[in-house]
Parts: C-alpha cells; structure tokens; sequence
C-alpha cells in the first residue's frame, strides 16, 4: 500500500476489534500474536455476501470498513475482511503489504484480479495472510516452506509459478494466485465495482454466510443452512423469514431487520433444485 494508504487506528478501535474477535491485546508485533490474531478473526468474522444483494455501497479503503466488522458484528467479502484486518495489523505494528490474486475455480483461474490478501514479514520470513477467503486458512501460511503446513482447515503449500506469481494450495489444490507487487486500493476499486453489478459476479450468484467451527463449518446460502461436524454433514431448508434471520444471528452472530432479497442473478437455487431430487 502507498504512504497515503496507511491508516492507524486509535486505541480504543483496537479494543474494540480485539473485543470483536475475542483476541488478547498482542504483547509485540511477532509470529505468535499473528497467529492468535489470524485464528481469532477466521473464527469470529464470517465470510458473508449479504451486502451485494442489497445494494448496499461495498466500503473497503476507510474507517468504514473496520465500523461494519467491528461495531456493527458484520463479516463481508475477502476486500472487506482482510482490509479490516490489515487496518488492525498496521495499527499493531506489523509489516502488512496488500497483493492482488486470482481465485483458481474449475481447474482454471478466474478474472483476472477477483480476490485480495495480504503478506506479513517477521523476522526476514514472509507469511501469507488471508482470513476473506471463505474456506482458506486457519493460520498464517508461511511463503515457499519445503513441506506442505498442517492446520485444522487442511495441509496449505505454496508454489512458485514465476518470479512474480505464487499459488496458494490446499490439500495439494490450488486455491489462488497472489502477485508479488503491492496493491494500491485504487487499483481495486473496479474488482468491487464488478462484484457488485456483474451477472457473472460470484457474490451476486451465491448469497451466503459462512463460519468455521472448531471442528467443522456452518453456512447459510438463503433459506439452506448447512452445518458440517466432522465427518458428518446435515442440510435443511429453512421454513419462513423468522427461522432465516434466527439463524443469521445464532450461527454467525448478525442482526438483520428483514430477510435479505437475494439479486436476480442468484444461482443457488438452481443447484438446489438439482440437489433435492
């Protein structure tokens, strides 16, 4: 990130955030108190589209942003939670730079430029850092290490595709591509301009709201909750608008008015008709 790009929080935002994702106020910016940061925000922050489908303005390079995570208890997509969690960072004392990346989906990368991360350096070492990416990590992911790194979410590698690019892999499958030169958020203005009015846009497709739990995953795409425990997995489809917003707000702690109207480009439902058969 630029110079002008750098936004440090006062102290007591930080106690707010740190209150939000139920984390210890970090004694020193090191390797440690990144990893209790990470997990907390992974487990705490959803990973949710909720916004995109009602219209609402997408805030992701000010003050803003940290209002909706911390003090409205929202979650977002990948350009609201890890530019939060960078402002966090920053504040903190950490070395934060901002890549873009490409999510791989279907064996191929899609758009260019649809996913954002970040890169924190400790003690010469280079860690990648990404609690927006839905299912991803649970901890940091250390840059180029020779043997793939277990975590709860999975055994998470690197490789290098060129002197530029990395892909992130998850089980020996690549998740994205992030590029080695820092981000200017002005230069991701147009990713959320198209997450937002493009029919080929994923979160418009998909309404969702996604949790890890400590040994699974909880997700609500509409009316269908779906929560994983173990090796056991169990869907309904939820009857009426009152179970819609009671589930919102038991399994990922968020507090709607009036059940959200999901955009006319939504694909689920299609899947689901497929799925119930």
């Amino acid at each position: 990130m630029t110079s002008d790009e750098v936004l440090i929080l006062d102290d007591a935002t930080i106690a707010a955030y740190l209150e939000r994702i139920g984390a210890e106020p970090p004694k020193r910016p090191d390797l440690d108190a990144l990893r209790h940061l990470h997990e907390r925000h992974v487990m705490s922050v959803p990973f949710e589209s909720i916004d995109y489908h009602l219209g609402k303005e997408i805030y992701y390079k000010d003050e803003r942003v940290v209002d909706k995570i911390v003090h409205q208890r929202r979650g977002g997509g990948c350009g609201e939670i890890n530019t939060a969690f960078l402002y966090l960072l920053q504040s903190l004392g950490y070395d934060v730079t901002a890549h873009h990346a490409r999510v791989w989906i279907g064996g191929e990368l899609n758009a260019p430029y649809n996913h954002f991360m970040m890169t924190v350096v400790i003690d010469g070492a280079m860690w990648i850092v990404d609690v927006g990416f839905g299912k991803g990590s649970r901890f940091p992911v250390l840059l180029d290490a020779a043997e793939p790194q277990p975590d709860p979410h999975g055994r998470f590698s690197t490789r290098r595709v060129s002197d530029k690019a990395t892909d992130v892999l998850c089980n020996g499958k690549p998740q994205y591509q992030f590029y080695e030169g820092p981000l200017s958020m002005a230069d991701f203005e147009q990713v959320v301009w198209w997450y937002r009015t493009s029919p080929d846009s994923m979160l418009l497709q998909n309404m969702f709201c996604s949790l890890p739990l400590e040994n699974g995953w909880v997700i609500l795409k509409d009316d269908k909750l779906t929560i994983t425990t173990g090796k056991e997995s169990r869907t309904e489809v939820l009857a009426d608008d009152a179970e819609i917003l009671t589930a919102y707000e038991k399994w990922f702690g968020v507090k709607l008015d009036a059940r959200p109207t999901p955009s006319p480009y939504l694909k689920d439902r299609v899947r689901m008709a497929f799925e119930e058969k």
